[in-house]
């Protein structure tokens, strides 16, 4: 009889204890026997470890499987990369612990890693408001079409969350998986990587993610102009890891245009002063070729390079 797949859930805990224990409850209840908890506490000053140790009390049967990390708050890429180096399934999943799961989610992912026996499993996610539901589902991609998967995902025509993706830990070990310096699009800055260096992925028709829009704490809430600046510098910072790296082992080159002409009008538009800070930005956003379907209008992109014609 072939080995149980084995997935870790990895949880950063901050500032959650509103949430935690619903949370808690979605993934400790699951009906899938091999599961790997990893909860980080990432220096929270609530009461959420409590409420968790409240919620675990009444899982004995799971204790054997629960390890708690806890650490100096360093913001939540970080928290991620804790879990991972404590993680020992075969496969990693990355679970906000102010959201949850559907019951049964585990088993479904359990099943098609075997059916398919794919590097990442990505499913459909629910926006949770306070009234109402949103169901958000992906497209399929395969193997022949991760570079458009890869774009999409950085240009918001597929969700670059990793909590809707489920990937084989050796994915994380066989290669140097870079975290950005900042918490905003810290997902898809990991999840474009992951992607990209995937041998085989299979998409999951199931709604298995809840992402709850009642948080004010959540990432998601910053003002706009300081979310642009930290996805351009992520994602400048993706684009200066990886420059240099040849083509055939580049998991990322295929978003190098559309960051850099991201970037350009993004320092132009929410006045970020990106040029500045990164002198060759101007001659890249000059060099780079401009593509319909981005998140940059094609006019926006014409403006770009014409202003950048006097810097």
């Amino acid at each position: 009889m072939s080995k149980p797949i084995t997935i870790s859930i990895i949880a950063p805990i901050y500032g959650v204890e509103r949430f935690i224990a619903k949370f808690a409850d979605s993934v400790l209840s699951q009906s899938y026997p091999h599961i790997e908890f990893i909860f980080v506490n990432d220096g929270t000053k609530d009461r959420s470890m409590e409420v968790l140790q409240e919620v675990i009390d009444r899982y004995p049967h799971r204790r054997e499987q629960i390890v708690i990390v806890n650490k100096k708050n360093g913001g939540l890429p970080a928290a991620r990369r804790t879990g991972i180096e404590h993680a020992t399934g075969d496969y990693i999943y990355h679970a906000d612990s102010d959201d949850y799961i559907a019951p049964g989610s585990v088993e479904k992912m359990a099943a098609k890693i075997k059916q398919t026996g794919a590097e990442v499993i990505y499913f459909n996610y629910v926006k949770e408001y306070p009234n109402r539901q949103s169901f958000k589902r992906e497209r399929e991609y395969t193997a022949a079409t991760k570079e458009q998967f890869v774009r999409n995902m950085y240009n918001h025509k597929a969700f670059g969350t990793l909590c809707n993706k489920c990937v084989k830990r050796s994915v994380y070990t066989s290669h140097t998986i870079y975290t950005p310096k900042y918490g905003y699009a810290e997902d898809c800055y990991v999840s474009t990587q992951l992607i990209g260096y995937a041998e085989s992925i299979a998409y999951l028709n199931e709604d298995i993610y809840h992402y709850r829009k009642d948080n004010p704490n959540a990432l998601t809430m910053q003002k706009r102009r300081k979310r642009k600046r930290e996805y351009a510098l992520n994602f400048l910072d993706l684009y200066e890891k990886y420059r240099d790296v040849p083509l055939s082992e580049n998991p990322v080159a295929p978003l190098f245009d559309d960051v850099l002409m991201q970037a350009g009008w993004y320092s132009l538009f929410y006045r970020l002063g990106l040029f500045k800070e990164y002198p060759y930005l101007a001659a890249a956003v000059r060099k780079a070729k401009m593509h319909f379907g981005t998140d940059v209008p094609i006019i926006a992109q014409l403006y770009t390079k014409l202003i950048i014609l006097f810097k």
